[in-house]
């Protein structure tokens, strides 16, 4: 029985609301996400800028022979309590280097504690009050100042805050992204290359399919008991190290890169291939001179991507003892280094409330070179895009 004008009216306006619904509730979600992600970046800038600049005290140092023999200068004794006890330490130094300070006297900026630095800022702290009346004193005579902090990125690891940096765990990270991008990339390319354009279809290659499918969706901790299993227990390479670090995480980024390179090679028209074949271009040929060029932009965007997400990577690195405290910078690729995760995993759990802003600092840091590489990404795909 056909139904009436009105029935059919009156369901077609349920879908409209339900539709407007569905579209509303969609736009709320959307502004949900949006507005968490700012709260996020405030949180993170409200925290992580202050990590950026450091106090630092303007003292008179005389380099006599009564203190330079225990490895200070002498300084004020009221000041000498709230300047960081790393200065103390680069006075042997800076005697071997020029002798003929010994026994003079001169004004320099030094670095303050972290006590005296919290303070500064407004943050918890723990001076006295005849020391927040030093501070005080100091402040209204300018000697006393928030500055740059220069420290944060020209030193490594301290247990001190204010000495602590990220110059080490920096340079760990380039070295461990260089040897996976050594390792996952070709590997990772050319196994694409095989599946997508040379393989049989038969039951060993829907096999590896199912399995590479499999390993990109497997916990990271995994690659991680899996590199300490075989590149340390049985390989014997050096634990902690870039070298093991990068071939655990090249484990972990090769699924990525090779279901985006098949992607890539199969957005390329089947019409390039019959062409190239009909002018005689062997198969290889034809990947080579034709197929690879045109799938070159979704490789690389894919590449990347794999990359920076295994450069936040903390899990399968702590495995491989990539949290080592590491205060200087590694000089090879098989010397003991860490990361920039797994430095700001190692601060977030110090008990010192001055390493919370460096955690925060570290966080922006490790934000800004993701952000880098996934614009590089971007970049690089409209560049090959209006290039082909």
């Amino acid at each position: 029985m056909s139904q009436s004008f009105d029935e059919i009216s009156a369901q077609l306006q349920r879908r409209h609301r339900k539709s407007a619904r569905l579209k509303w509730l969609s736009m709320g979600a959307l502004g949900l996400a949006g507005l968490f992600l700012v709260l996020f970046f405030a949180d993170m800038l409200s925290k992580g800028l202050p990590a950026f600049q450091q106090a630092q005290i303007r003292v008179e140092l005389d380099y006599n022979e009564d203190a330079t023999r225990m490895g200070r200068a002498a300084l004020d004794p009221e000041v000498s309590r709230l300047v960081s006890r790393t200065f103390e330490r680069l006075i042997p130094g800076m005697l071997a280097d020029d002798p003929e300070l010994l026994g003079t006297t001169e004004t320099r900026w030094v670095l303050a504690n972290a006590q005296v630095d919290q303070y500064l800022k407004g943050h918890t702290h723990r001076l006295n009050a005849a020391q927040q009346a030093t501070v005080d004193r100091l402040a209204e005579e300018g000697n006393v100042a928030l500055k740059f902090n220069t420290t944060f990125f020209t030193s490594g690891d301290s247990k001190m805050a204010e000495a602590s940096g990220i110059l080490a765990a920096a340079l760990g990270t380039v070295m461990t992204m260089l040897v996976t991008l050594a390792i996952a990339f070709p590997i990772g390319v050319m196994t694409a290359v095989y599946l997508e354009e040379f393989a049989p279809d038969n039951r060993l290659t829907q096999i590896i399919e199912i399995n590479i499918n499999n390993l990109a969706a497997i916990p990271s901790i995994l690659f991680g008991l899996l590199g300490l299993a075989i590149f340390i227990s049985f390989f014997g390479v050096p634990r902690s190290s870039p070298l093991v670090g990068g071939m655990t995480l090249a484990l972990m980024t090769l699924p990525v890169i090779i279901i985006a390179t098949r992607t890539a090679l199969r957005s390329v028209p089947d019409s390039i291939r019959h062409a190239a074949f009909g002018v005689g271009c062997s198969r290889w040929q034809v990947v080579r001179d034709h197929v690879l060029p045109l799938a070159m932009p979704g490789i690389m965007t894919g590449s990347i991507i794999g990359l920076a997400q295994a450069m936040g990577e903390t899990a399968p690195l702590i495995i491989v003892g990539m949290v080592a405290f590491i205060p200087d910078v590694s000089a090879t690729f098989t010397n003991a280094a860490t990361v920039l995760p797994a430095q700001i995993f190692t601060w977030a759990g110090e008990p010192d409330k001055a390493f919370v802003e460096k955690t925060a600092g570290g966080i922006l840091v490790l934000l800004a070179i993701l952000i880098f590489l996934n614009a590089t990404a971007v970049v690089l795909r409209k560049k090959f895009e209006r290039r082909w």
